[in-house]
């Protein structure tokens, strides 16, 4: 298959991958094909130990307009569904076990499963046309993908219900009100942001990035004694790594680190 026809593209650049959902002429809407097409891509990501950020972007003028449905148009959408969904969990375990930062730039349509997939990165930078819907009541449907998961953590139970339940649309502004994304820029400069912002934590501190994200993930459900006793043995593995010898001679020398990331 030529590159362009692939429904998800990889390249990995100075240590950044960069996953490209690629069906714009459908504004990226996720058949099987492409759900595990980026099952394999997040498995290649895993399995690269050079990769120090990623950046989930959608080719064209939206980021993704969730599930393909006219896939569902069948004499057994739930098993058309289902070939969709597991792949797709799949990639989104992997995902946020995966030790390094990642970040969703969101452009246009981000609905049903699109949205979902935004929430699940660590990071979202949106451009100011981007329009946020947890469409799946639309079409009769429960939300999948981890946005279950993810949203009443980032904005609460009661709005995540209103989201679910009206699947209303909001806009870029909106979103960053109310905590889905970290920022909204102008379209023209989305894809310039967002890698400038992956190259950045491509140059960190990928082994306490990597605790860091475990530790805030696990507080929501760990009890304040728990969290403390997690917190000192990350912070004792990361003592005895080399990015922290680097960082303490940085900082006793007055000088920026330079950080080999190591996982």
């Amino acid at each position: 298959m030529e590159q362009a026809e692939r429904p998800v593209l990889l390249t990995i650049e100075r240590a950044v991958a960069i996953v490209t959902l690629n069906r714009p002429c459908v504004l990226n809407a996720i058949d099987v094909d492409m759900a595990r097409a980026f099952r394999d891509a997040i498995d290649s990501i895993d399995a690269n130990g050079r990769v120090r950020s990623i950046l989930l972007r959608g080719e064209g003028r939206a980021f993704c307009a969730g599930g393909d449905v006219s896939a569902f148009s069948t004499d057994n959408p739930a098993a058309a569904a289902e070939a969709i969904i597991d792949y797709l969990h799949e990639a989104l375990t992997t995902l946020a076990d995966i030790p390094v930062p990642s970040i969703a730039a969101v452009q246009g349509a981000a609905a049903g499963a699109g949205f979902s997939l935004a929430l699940a990165c660590d990071l979202a930078i949106a451009a100011d046309d981007a329009v946020f819907s947890l469409a799946f009541a639309r079409i009769g449907a429960s939300p999948d993908s981890s946005s279950t998961y993810w949203l009443p953590r980032l904005v609460g139970a009661r709005k995540a219900l209103e989201l679910a339940l009206l699947a209303d649309p909001i806009d870029a502004d909106e979103a960053m009100r109310i905590g889905l994304v970290n920022n909204v820029v102008p379209a023209a400069t989305l894809q310039r942001s967002a890698l400038a912002l992956a190259e950045r934590l491509s140059r960190g501190p990928t082994g306490a990035y990597g605790r860091t994200k475990a530790l805030l993930r696990q507080s929501l459900s760990s009890s304040l004694v728990a969290q403390l006793d997690r917190e000192r043995d990350a912070f004792l593995q990361s003592a005895q790594s080399i990015d922290f010898a680097e960082g303490v001679a940085a900082f006793l020398a007055k000088r920026s680190p330079r950080f080999e990331g190591s996982r």
